[in-house]
């Protein structure tokens, strides 16, 4: 049986050899940059937001859940049966329909309560970078760097603005 099984996996190995692809031609291959400059300052710290609920979701419902469990433990007088997970026994009562929304809703709540931080941090950070830039002494220079994609200058070297553009901010 073993030697069935090792002989299936070795055909199939080589079958999704003969499957993969190799090499592409590079000129049909172009890379796309997608530019954020069109979007508003809202959009942008909106789309930021949504990143960071969505990516602290599974943490915070693993936290979560782990906390559910840790009340139900101790709302029930330290009962073997209601242990949390890593600690629960094969006779543990499972949790209730109300309890799954319960965890899943304190999940949602503390995605949401981190990308709301999250915001609050950036736009602190954004506000004072901007105060400091406008208590600038006068007729000091500001370098303006040219973006990664530019297209009206292909030199990668700071430009000085001139006084009267640094003026009006």
């Amino acid at each position: 049986m073993k030697r069935r099984c090792a002989l299936l996996l070795l055909v199939f190995i080589s079958l999704s050899r003969l499957w993969a692809q190799y090499g592409t031609d590079n000129s049909s291959m172009t890379s796309v940059h997608f530019d954020m400059s069109g979007f508003s300052q809202r959009a942008k710290s909106l789309r930021q937001a949504e990143i960071v609920a969505f990516g602290s979701f599974p943490f915070m419902y693993f936290f979560a859940n782990f906390g559910v469990d840790g009340y139900r433990y101790a709302s029930h007088g330290g009962d073997r049966r209601y242990a949390p997970w890593p600690f629960d026994t094969a006779g543990s009562f499972s949790k209730t329909q109300s309890e799954k929304f319960m965890t899943l809703g304190i999940a949602v709540g503390g995605s949401i309560l981190i990308a709301v931080i999250d915001y609050g941090i950036v736009r602190y950070k954004r506000s004072r970078q901007e105060r400091e830039t406008r208590n600038l002494p006068p007729g000091t220079p500001i370098i303006i760097r040219r973006p990664l994609y530019g297209e009206e200058n292909d030199s990668d070297i700071d430009t000085p603005a001139s006084p009267e553009s640094s003026a009006g901010f």
